[in-house]
């Protein structure tokens, strides 16, 4: 598969996933939390299955010089 998602977007769903799942595990926030692990794992692979699904792709388009 090819990856779907630009290197800032990769970043920022890290981030964002790893903060929720960290509240999640020391119970700052509840259950509801872990539903971080999406963001995170399609930030760490870069593949997102709904940007797949709608044709989407926040990657810049090669240029074909």
């Amino acid at each position: 598969m090819l990856i779907n998602i630009s290197h800032f977007e990769r970043i920022m769903r890290t981030v964002t996933g790893l903060t929720f799942v960290m509240a999640a595990a020391t119970g700052f926030i509840g259950s509801w939390g872990w539903m971080g692990l999406a963001p995170l794992l399609t930030g760490m692979v870069g593949i997102c299955p709904v940007y797949k699904l709608l044709g989407l792709s926040s990657c810049p388009i090669p240029k074909t010089d």
